[in-house]
């Protein structure tokens, strides 16, 4: 007889952070005339630590590790292709800005990566939303254009990293009869992509295989999801979604308390005053969104959901939110917003080399159990 028993819910995926800005026990944060804090880069990224860093994650079970890119980051390209030498089964979410290079010879870069790392390789496709560094990249462009960019840069791409030969003419690229000569194809790359503009939703619809989401209290999170699916939906696709987290988690919830107030009591002002001013002049809807979040005081006057902080944003650009409470607090938080329809989590903690092993091992198979029950239902 068939078996009527329900199908067991899709464990979600884990990846870890790579602070190729530096790393330190707190955000630290950059002022207008010291440049970055030390508090933020007492660890200098290089490949020794890094490597450290990428055998932790490794180590405590995580599936990938994002390898960010910008003014402040080193290139991730040459990063992970070092760090490939120095672990053996994680995987690399390398980001790149599209529009800055041509899609062929960085789909040459990505088949040449995956063949020789035996895989372990996945994209994150990064359009910008601060026009002061995209214009120190020689780029003009205002916000929808570097999104309509962005849709032609992943459709040629996935072409030609799906062994396809490619013919292109579009507003921003005219590409005539590219493809790569023997592609690794038994090594598929999905592309994880970025963006809370109206613009960025539409080219996630049609090109994303993941969509990347920062922090946001469950509700906005779930609403984003099925507004996400129903445009997908009339694509005829589908999408996976991930969810970018700090986390500060420890054996009590007054521990991690203690945490996050040492964290925000260690900010310099002068730091918080430069950086919230700086993102203010972005265009980006994404950090809008995270800047909306930020209130003023104390830890807890910046809790904007249970157990969710919004303490790292008052320094940090892009993923400003932090998941503070015991390992069981934070672990069922994660569970909710895999029951909203996360697949994935990127997630990261200060120092980046201690919390790997400590969330790897403390939270996340809390999470998974969690999933497993059917206890975030």
């Amino acid at each position: 007889m068939p078996s009527h028993a329900p199908t067991p819910p899709e464990p979600p995926v884990f990846h870890w952070f790579l602070p190729t800005g530096g790393d330190g026990r707190d955000p630290g944060g950059v002022t207008a005339v010291q440049g970055r804090t030390g508090a933020a880069t007492r660890r200098p990224a290089d490949v020794g630590y890094l490597a450290q860093v990428a055998r932790a994650a490794e180590q405590a079970g995580f599936a990938a590790l994002l390898t960010p890119v910008g003014l402040g980051c080193v290139d991730p390209w040459v990063l992970a292709s070092a760090l490939t030498q120095h672990t053996s089964r994680i995987g690399f979410l390398v980001a790149f800005r599209a529009g800055f290079a041509s899609p062929t010879l960085l789909a040459q870069q990505a088949d040449a990566f995956r063949r020789f790392a035996g895989g372990r390789l996945r994209l994150n496709v990064v359009t910008g939303g601060d026009p002061a560094e995209q214009r120190a990249y020689g780029d003009h462009l205002v916000h929808d254009e570097r999104y309509a960019r962005t849709d032609e840069v992943m459709a040629v791409l996935r072409g030609l990293l799906d062994g396809d030969r490619v013919d292109h003419a579009g507003a921003h690229l005219r590409i005539e009869g590219a493809q790569l000569v023997d592609p690794a194809l038994e090594h598929p790359v999905p592309l994880y992509f970025g963006g809370a503009s109206a613009a960025a939703e539409q080219v996630a619809a049609r090109r994303a295989d993941v969509q990347l989401l920062w922090g946001e209290p469950p509700v906005a999170i779930g609403e984003r999801i099925a507004r996400l699916r129903a445009i997908a939906a009339g694509q005829g696709r589908t999408l996976r979604y991930g969810l970018r987290l700090h986390v500060i988690a420890r054996d009590t919830a007054g521990q991690a308390w203690a945490e996050a107030e040492r964290i925000l009591a260690g900010l310099d002002p002068a730091a918080v005053r430069a950086s919230q001013a700086r993102f203010a002049a972005m265009d980006s809807t994404g950090q809008a969104r995270m800047t909306a979040l930020h209130g003023r005081g104390t830890a807890e006057d910046l809790l904007v959901a249970p157990n969710l902080w919004a303490g790292i944003g008052l320094v940090r650009e892009g993923a400003g939110t932090a998941l503070v409470g015991s390992h069981e607090e934070v672990a069922a938080r994660l569970a909710e917003y895999r029951a909203l329809g996360v697949d994935e989590f990127v997630l990261s903690g200060y120092p980046h080399l201690e919390e790997a092993y400590r969330v790897g091992e403390e939270v996340v198979p809390r999470v998974r159990a969690l999933v497993a029950a059917g206890g975030a239902a």
